[in-house]
């Protein structure tokens, strides 16, 4: 099972990477947000939105050794067949 850490404001380290889901219309979707250097745009991918478990996947597949963090906005509460949040 994946474990991913609660992502609140404030700095995560450069190469992390965000799975942010939000609500739009009745349904949650998300996207995969790499965090660079603070002199640099983080990296979105893909350029659309998809469903949280093709975004879990896609951040599984380019996380390497880098932590996953999950930012859950817009009331989304979080669903435990995702893997595991921590605070």
């Amino acid at each position: 099972m994946h474990e991913y850490v609660r992502h609140s404001a404030g700095a995560v380290p450069a190469g992390s990477l965000i799975v942010k889901l939000y609500r739009s219309g009745n349904q949650i979707r998300g996207y995969v947000r790499k965090v660079v250097d603070t002199d640099q745009d983080d990296t979105i991918f893909p350029g659309e939105e998809m469903e949280p478990e093709a975004a879990f996947k896609l951040a599984e597949t380019h996380r390497g050794n880098a932590p996953a963090f999950v930012e859950l906005v817009e009331d989304v509460a979080w669903d435990p067949s995702w893997g595991r949040v921590r605070q």
